[in-house]
């Protein structure tokens, strides 16, 4: 038991890492050849788990393998636009001009139910309301409303909207973000000032964030 134990945290930690390595791209959004690769290594992974009389290398191996693969492919799709389009395919517009693209729906298996449900996640529940609809590569539906369905934005009526910018954690669960305060140019001096304001400590915060508008969002721990 202990041996399994000990070749399940080894597998884990190596599985863990080769899919950080891969990067941080949702299984949605994952490259056709990414998503063969992520199977693999599960049933890699899973066999030198349960058999004991398996050597753990069996498993590590081919990992490292496929870890390669995957290196060498995403060189070849950043040196060759051919080798992207052979490997990973090319979007295709199933909607253009508001109109339906029958040979393209058949061409990538699609049914108009299909097509209707993925607008539907892209909150679009009239496709007469659709101008162009792409299948991207990943498998994710682009959509580009028509002109007099899209949102109004600002710019629309003129308006000038006052910049801001992104959000920076100052505390979690307690812990002083202290990377964030360098990068804002703020030390812990200012810190506990701000965070003094809520009547309490930065160490008692469960989350302290600066956001865009350099307004300041704070929440005390619940006492345990």
């Amino acid at each position: 038991m202990i041996l399994i134990f000990v070749r399940t945290v080894i597998i884990y930690i190596l599985v863990l890492f080769v899919m950080r390595f891969m990067g941080k791209r949702e299984i949605g959004q994952m490259q056709p050849f990414e998503l063969v690769i992520s199977i693999m290594i599960a049933d890699l992974a899973a066999t030198p788990m349960a058999e004991t009389g398996i050597p753990i290398l069996y498993g590590i191996i081919p990992i490292f393998g496929l870890l390669t693969m995957h290196i060498i492919i995403s060189l070849l799709n950043l040196k060759s636009i051919r080798i992207r389009e052979i490997i990973c395919g090319k979007p295709r517009i199933l909607i253009y001009r508001g109109k339906i693209d029958e040979k393209a729906l058949i061409k990538e298996n699609f049914t108009i139910n299909e097509l209707q449900e993925r607008l539907r996640v892209n909150n679009i529940n009239n496709i007469g309301d659709v101008e162009f609809a792409i299948l991207e590569t990943s498998g994710q539906i682009s959509v580009v409303q028509k002109p007099e369905k899209r949102a109004l934005k600002p710019e629309d009526f003129n308006m000038q909207v006052p910049y801001e910018g992104i959000a920076y954690d100052l505390v979690i669960d307690g812990k002083v973000m202290r990377d964030n305060l360098d990068k804002l140019g703020k030390d812990y001096n200012w810190l506990e000032q701000e965070i003094g304001k809520f009547n309490m400590k930065p160490e008692e915060a469960l989350i302290a964030v600066l956001n865009g508008d350099q307004s300041i969002f704070c929440q005390k721990k619940e006492e345990k």
